[in-house]
């Protein structure tokens, strides 16, 4: 066989790649070498530049080798090579619409391998490669050039955040979106903010502030990515954030046994380096700080103020030119920032009243906005016309199910914001319908009668208002909020340590054989009224209970409030109702008192913390209190038209609908198999034999003929032997002691 012959370009090739390799060993002995190869690449550059177009595929090879000499060793050679850079971005700057792909992706990896060895900065990278990336025509260099820009922001912010570099970004994508409201160039912006949001790298005010003048461009667009960030921005980051959690956890101990009893080789020295590496990048995660992640929606600068533009561009504009599925998506957005900020815009109220209607298409968005958009501040005359209209439109006999229990559990998300805005005539007649004989109408009157309860039993007819509303009006403890009127701030589950101090304080009278009312006798014998002693605290504190003028202050004001005390005394001689009240105002005195005049120990906040967390779980298992687990839905979540339209899917499916959702994540078959029958076909498929006792069963009965009668002839002595061999291997792990030895 002849020797193959080698062609004058590969040879061009193997030596520029054995002379970067000798440069890179030894720069002082082959600056020569170099300096003709820079010669080489001036005169080839300056020939491009005269005849970028015409250039032959040949001079095009050789440049790009070039290119790609100098870019591995310019670090090494500073003062010749300080021109590069310039003659790579004079080169892709004007010519990027008619360079060649591959000298045109050799320059941009050149440029972006001169950043990693520090010969340029990463402010001459972005602002050289952004610029062609919003207006190259070439969609495949978009991509290089949109990954490339994306790495080197990620890889500046890895060690410590880069507010120099991020800044000059920002600025620029800043200016992109609001120098001209029209051009579809600042999608290219808004893609890049969405993927550094949801990477953590960009979470600031200022990365928000770029979204929101996104959202007033003209282009649909850039309005539609920009609302999509406001809307599942915070979504995307934490599923983000779940998929690099979700790393599989590596067994250090079992690959070092693995490497340890196989050969050894590279491969498996490598695989345990790797999983080294992981088990350590898994506990610098673990260690570290956790960072302050605010929603994009919190970080807002003026959200009245964009609401309102906002609103006013895209909804109450008639020249807006946006399809129904982007208007919808601003006004998710618009009644979002309107909920979470409890905001007052007017006149988005008045908008809705057109959009009201069983025949709008996408009713139940219209509807899952207009709760969404509602909050205690909205004035009760403003909600009560579309509370009105919906029952008109969607609430009525004539009216198809699913239509009228996405009105009512529409109208219950609104009062659930605002149970002013409901008066008492339409309320009674919307709650007869828990009679109907549609199952999701009955859930959804029923859960518009179960809100009234709570928060306005004293517009329900007697008859409707249940035992626990009924007694709650008598003592007093259930009242209608007012307008505008806001819960007092307090520690979550306060009142639950409260009572249980209380239980703990009655269980030492009864031990000691006291009286309910014997406070007295126990703060004589040094007993501080909570229970607790000093060593509850990590540092005691002598001096504070002899100098600390709270003590006394607790002290005078149980001598001062003896009434609940002394009522509780008399609980077998009062009525249910007046119980109720005293235990209510004990309870109620008690939570005060703690939340007023006492100092929360360590002990305290751990038994609170505990206490907490049985409560969680009363809610989770179904207590009580599920019903205000759904009112506490938090308000960064938003509601959907899903939401709305729950109550309508309660109905009993029909016999299509159980067939679809049986069949649904099986395997298509013709006909109906039995699971081996499945199991064998996808054995028969991959190509796998059968089991051995499978193999067995197919035997031919001649065959076995022969042992079976051998078996019939055995002994007692031989049997017991044999059946104990067996079991002696089946401990063993069988025949190939698989299992442990004997």
């Amino acid at each position: 066989m002849g020797k193959r012959k080698v062609a004058a370009l590969e040879k061009i090739e193997a030596d520029l790649a054995g002379l970067q390799y000798k440069i890179r060993k030894d720069p002082e002995a082959y600056e020569k070498e170099f300096i003709e190869n820079w010669q080489q690449f001036d005169a080839a550059h300056e020939k491009f530049l005269a005849a970028p177009v015409g250039a032959d595929s040949n001079s095009l090879i050789t440049f790009r080798e070039q290119i790609d000499l100098i870019a591995h060793c310019a670090e090494l050679y500073p003062q010749i090579t300080a021109t590069f850079p310039d003659a790579l971005k004079d080169v892709l700057t004007k010519h990027h619409a008619v360079l060649e792909p591959t000298l045109r992706e050799k320059i941009v990896s050149s440029l972006t391998l001169l950043r990693r060895k520090d010969v340029i900065d990463s402010n001459y990278l972005l602002t050289t490669l952004f610029p062609i990336l919003i207006s190259t025509p070439s969609k495949s260099l978009r991509m290089i050039l949109y990954q490339k820009i994306l790495s080197d922001i990620r890889n500046t912010n890895t060690k410590t955040i880069n507010h120099r570099v991020n800044r000059t970004m920002q600025t620029v994508l800043y200016n992109l979106v609001t120098s001209d409201r029209s051009s579809p160039k600042a999608l290219w912006a808004v893609k890049l903010v969405r993927e550094l949001w949801r990477r953590q790298i960009w979470s600031d005010a200022k990365t928000v502030d770029i979204m929101r003048q996104a959202c007033l461009a003209d282009n649909e667009k850039v309005v539609v990515g920009s609302v999509r960030f406001f809307l599942g921005g915070d979504k995307e980051r934490e599923e983000f954030e779940d998929e690099s959690s979700d790393e599989e956890t590596v067994d250090i101990k079992k690959v070092k046994h693995l490497v340890e009893i196989n050969k050894k080789t590279k491969k498996t020295k490598k695989a345990l380096d790797k999983a080294v590496d992981r088990v350590k990048r898994q506990e610098r995660k673990k260690n570290a700080p956790h960072p302050l992640n605010f929603s994009a929606l919190h970080l807002l600068q003026d959200p009245q103020g964009f609401s309102e533009n906002l609103f006013e561009k895209h909804l109450q504009n008639s020249k807006s030119k946006l399809a129904l599925d982007s208007k919808l998506l601003v006004l998710q957005l618009v009644t979002r920032l309107v909920g979470l900020h409890k905001l007052t815009v007017i006149s988005l109220y008045s908008w809705f009243i057109k959009h009201l209607s069983p025949r709008q298409q996408s009713a139940s968005s219209f509807l899952a906005s207009l709760a969404q958009g509602t909050h205690n501040l909205v004035p009760p005359d403003a909600i009560e016309p579309l509370i009105q209209k919906i029952a008109n439109e969607f609430v009525s006999e004539a009216s198809a199910s699913e239509v009228c229990s996405a009105g009512l559990n529409a109208i219950r998300e609104i009062c659930a914001r605002q149970p002013l805005a409901m008066n008492e005539t339409l309320l009674q007649d919307l709650v007869e319908y828990r009679k109907s004989k549609d199952k999701g109408v009955m859930m959804a009157a029923k859960g518009l009668l179960s809100l009234y309860r709570e928060k306005g039993a004293d517009m329900l007819r007697k008859k409707d208002r249940g035992k626990e509303a009924t007694m709650g009006l008598r003592s007093g403890d259930l009242k209608q909020s007012g307008f505008g009127e806001e819960q007092i701030g307090e520690i979550e589950g306060l009142e639950l340590l409260a009572k249980w101090k209380e239980e703990q304080r009655k269980q030492k009278r009864a031990e000691r054989g006291l009286p309910e009312g014997a406070d007295g006798a126990e703060k004589a014998n040094g007993e501080d009224e909570d229970g607790w002693n000093s060593s509850d605290w990590e540092v005691a504190s002598e001096d504070s209970s002899d100098s600390g003028e709270w003590i006394r202050v607790s002290d005078s004001e149980d001598e001062a409030k003896p009434e609940p005390i002394a009522k509780r005394q008399k609980v077998d001689a009062e009525d249910v109702g007046e119980d109720d009240k005293e235990n209510a105002g004990s309870e109620a005195t008690d939570f005060i008192k703690l939340a007023t005049t006492q100092i929360l120990t360590p002990a305290d906040l751990a038994k609170l913390r505990e206490l907490r967390m049985e409560a969680n779980v009363d809610k989770a298992m179904g207590g009580r209190k599920r019903k205000q687990e759904m009112e506490a839905r938090h308000v960064d979540e938003g509601l959907t038209a899903e939401q709305i339209e729950a109550p309508s899917k309660l109905r009993k499916s029909t016999k299509e609908e159980r067939i679809a959702l049986a069949r649904e994540g099986k395997p298509d078959r013709e006909e109906h198999k039995s699971t081996q029958a499945i199991r064998k076909a996808k054995k028969d498929a991959e190509g796998k034999s059968t089991t051995n006792k499978e193999k067995a069963r197919r035997k031919n009965f001649m065959m076995t003929l022969g042992k079976a009668k051998s078996k019939q002839k055995r002994s007692l002595v031989a049997t017991r032997n044999i059946l104990k061999n067996h079991i002696e291997r089946s401990k063993s792990g069988g025949r190939r002691r698989n299992g442990t030895a004997r």
